[in-house]
């Protein structure tokens, strides 16, 4: 399995250490706007490969050394000169860059699933969807996955329940708009009580990558864990029921724009979309995500241009 790496920054790096450690791939390339950043860290990462129970080629390089990869992990991003309030606020810093890598890469690796890390993740997973002319199941964004994650550990911690045991699933953007769909959180079979501070915890959850950012200057480990997940389910169709970033036709009276809703992943991508039954209130709340998401990709503009 052939997997490339654009972006070597913190998450970019943390998600190829992560892959290296798996040995789900047997060929990293890593991708970067200097080429020489990416010929070092991947002469690095070699160096690791000694320790594995198997041999995987690691290598730094150029568009042309992704052909026929099997799985494209996307982290780069333009930093901002100034701190951001929201996600959404790098949409038009970010598009430039998606302009730049998504079509060469979609030409190079026509057959990949794109996973889409950099950030607004909703709004460039659907930029890379439509700027790359691919079948959108190969297109997914971590999006909430991490914040659900997030959410079901607060969860087992007051519980006392073991957090896999859990099934709890943070819907719509990966951003402000985002929403606990607690008329679907079982544990065991039985329904979680939508209890006060349950709300609570979610509002922790749903503030922790900022908590993070503000102590270290970045969130690494958690994204690279989730990106990883996304890529096991992937490389070893697994078809795990996940809760991430896909392109949505007709989901909850939403269309034409990628939000988080749970989904089969496998090999082929989204492999099946689900429709978990939300309770009105739910159902307008995701409505008010996806026009919140839209706004956003309208202000864009052309974005072919």
């Amino acid at each position: 399995m052939k997997v490339t790496i654009v972006g070597c920054g913190n998450v970019g790096m943390a998600i190829s250490h992560a892959l290296l450690l798996s040995e789900i791939a047997d060929d990293i390339v890593l991708l970067n706007r200097t080429k020489q950043r990416a010929v070092g860290e991947a002469i690095d990462l070699q160096d690791a490969v000694a320790f594995c129970s198997k041999w995987i080629r690691v290598r730094g390089g150029d568009i042309e050394d992704a052909v026929d990869s099997d799985l494209v992990i996307m982290t780069l991003s333009d930093k901002p000169k100034e701190p951001l309030l929201d996600r959404n606020d790098m949409a038009a810093l970010n598009l430039p860059v998606m302009r730049k890598w998504i079509p060469r890469l979609a030409k190079a690796c026509p057959k990949a699933v794109f996973v889409m890390v950099s950030n607004p993740v909703d709004i460039m997973t659907w930029l890379a969807w439509k700027l790359s002319g691919l079948p959108a199941r190969q297109f997914i964004g971590t999006g909430t996955l991490i914040d659900s994650a997030r959410w079901r550990l607060l969860l087992s911690l007051d519980l006392n329940i073991h957090p896999s045991d859990i099934r709890a699933y943070i819907f719509g953007e990966h951003g402000s708009t985002q929403f606990p769909a607690t008329s679907l959180s079982v544990t065991g079979g039985q329904k979680i009580d939508d209890l006060p501070r349950y709300e609570q915890l979610f509002q922790k959850a749903s503030v922790a990558a900022f908590e993070i950012y503000n102590r270290k200057g970045n969130t690494s480990f958690g994204i690279a864990s989730a990106t990883m997940t996304i890529a096991d389910s992937v490389l070893r169709d697994t078809n795990r029921t996940l809760p991430v970033s896909v392109v949505l036709e007709d989901h909850y009276g939403v269309s034409n724009v990628c939000l988080s809703v749970p989904v089969i992943v496998g090999r082929g991508g989204v492999e099946r979309m689900l429709y978990p039954k939300l309770s009105d209130g739910e159902v307008s709340k995701f409505q008010a995500s996806a026009a919140h998401v839209r706004a956003v990709i309208d202000s864009l503009g052309n974005i072919e241009s």
